[in-house]
């Protein structure tokens, strides 16, 4: 089962994005009993598009429950495939795959700890999994709902 809880955001992105992390948990997270994901659709005052982190009251080692937050000012597609990278993220916390302790200042990533400092942010095994799956998840997802044909759902030129 999976609780979806969104703040901001207009009707189209809360909409979409209810059906779009559905269909990632359906993907990665369906076994698991309860996953509730805290959705913040807002202006972000940084460059980042998004962030995923467990909650605060979450399991500390496989957490289950997720605060997300997405750029408010995207492109909707931008957008939707800016949260299906986020829910990479809640994967990869929920199993396990990745732990941060900001304690340590390092995160740990199957299994092994790497130095948070020395690497590259494009070089970080999690972000390449999440980046890696961001398109394809949408583009599944978005056939998968007949969105194919709507203008927003192809690339930019």
């Amino acid at each position: 089962m999976i609780d979806i809880h969104i703040k901001g955001g207009s009707k189209s992105q809360r909409t979409h994005a209810t059906s779009l992390i559905r269909f990632v948990h359906g993907k990665f997270l369906s076994r698991m009993n309860y996953v509730r994901v805290n959705l913040h659709i807002k202006d972000l005052k940084d460059d980042a598009l998004g962030y995923c982190l467990p909650s605060d009251d979450a399991d500390e080692f496989r957490p289950r429950e997720f605060d997300i937050e997405v750029h408010n000012k995207l492109p909707l597609r931008r957008f939707l495939q800016t949260v299906a990278h986020e829910m990479v993220h809640a994967k990869q916390f929920a199993k396990g795959e990745l732990y941060e302790s900001t304690r340590l200042g390092k995160h740990k990533w199957r299994g092994n700890w790497l130095p948070k400092a020395n690497i590259d942010y494009w070089d970080q095994p999690w972000e390449i999994e999440a980046h890696g799956r961001e398109y394809g998840l949408f583009i599944q997802w978005a056939e998968a709902n007949d969105l194919g044909k709507y203008k927003w759902t192809q690339e930019a030129n």
